[in-house]
C-alpha cells in the first residue's frame, strides 16, 4: 500500500486512536578556546530534533523548520531530510523555535522551543569554558497524534529504523527520568508539611475573621441598644 491509495481527506479520522511518537531536540556546542578575530564568535554549535526510538522520522516528517535569532544571515532555515539539524558559529545564547510538518496535509505542524546553550551552568569555578570540550543540551517530548487519518497512520507505521545497532542519546533520559522520580518522592513529605501548616493558617485565619465577625455584631448591637435608650430619653422630655 502506498501514500496513492488514500484520496484527498485521507480516508477520515480515525476516531479514539492515539498514537505517540517521543522525540528529542537540543543541542550540542563546542569552544574554540577564544574569540573568533573575524566575528568574535567563541563556539560552534548544532541544534536538532532527531526520533527517541530508532526509527526514521522522514517516513511521516515533510520538512523542520529551524528559526534562529535575526541577527544570523537567513535566519529561517528548512531542512527536508534527516538529520534534521543546522551547524553554525556564534558567541550568544537565544531561543531557537523549531517547527515540524508532517507529509499528511492534515496533520496540523508542532513547534518545539529550544534555548540554545553553549556555557556550563554554572561555569567550573576560578576556569574558562575548557577549549574543545563537548556541552550537550537536550530534552524529550512526545508527538502526540490524537484521532489521526488513515495516511498519517500508515506514514508512521512505515517508518524503518535508522540503523541496525543500538540507538543512543547523548543523554541517558531513562537515568534523568528515575532521578526526577526521586526527588519527586524526596520532596512529598516536605509539599505535604506545607499543605498542612497552610490548612492550620487557613483554620487559624478562619477562626480569627468569625470572632471579628462576632465582636462587630456585639459592638453594632450595643450601639443600637445605646441609641434606643437616647431616643426614649429624647421622647420623655
Amino acid at each position: 500500500m502506498s501514500c496513492h491509495d488514500f484520496g484527498p481527506d485521507s480516508g477520515g479520522r480515525l476516531k479514539g486512536v492515539t498514537i505517540v511518537k517521543p522525540v528529542v531536540f537540543g543541542n550540542i556546542a563546542r569552544y574554540f578556546g577564544k574569540k573568533r578575530e573575524e566575528d568574535g564568535h567563541t563556539h560552534q554549535w548544532t541544534v536538532y530534533v532527531k526520533p527517541f526510538l530508532n526509527e526514521d522520522m522522514s517516513a511521516y516528517v515533510k520538512k523542520v523548520h529551524f528559526k534562529l535569532h535575526e541577527s544570523y544571515s537567513n535566519p529561517n532555515r528548512i531542512i527536508t531530510k534527516m538529520p534534521y539539524e543546522i551547524t553554525e558559529t556564534g558567541w550568544g545564547e537565544f531561543e531557537i523555535v523549531i517547527k515540524i510538518f508532517f507529509l499528511d496535509p492534515n496533520e496540523r505542524p508542532v513547534t518545539l522551543y529550544h534555548i540554545l546553550k553553549l556555557f556550563q551552568s554554572p561555569l567550573t569555578v576560578g576556569g574558562p569554558p575548557q577549549t574543545g570540550r563537548v556541552l550537550c543540551s537536550e530534552a524529550y517530548d512526545e508527538i502526540v497524534f490524537q484521532e489521526p487519518t488513515l495516511l498519517m497512520q500508515h506514514l508512521i507505521n512505515s517508518a524503518k529504523p535508522i540503523t541496525n545497532g543500538p540507538w543512543i542519546h547523548n543523554t541517558n533520559f531513562e537515568e534523568k527520568k528515575e532521578k526526577m522520580l526521586q526527588k519527586i518522592v524526596t520532596a512529598q513529605p516536605k509539599v505535604r508539611g506545607e499543605i498542612n501548616e497552610l490548612k492550620e493558617r487557613l483554620q487559624l485565619a478562619k477562626e480569627t475573621i468569625a470572632k471579628f465577625k462576632e465582636e462587630i455584631a456585639k459592638a453594632r448591637t450595643q450601639m443600637t441598644i445605646q441609641n434606643d435608650g437616647c431616643s426614649s430619653m429624647l421622647s420623655g422630655l
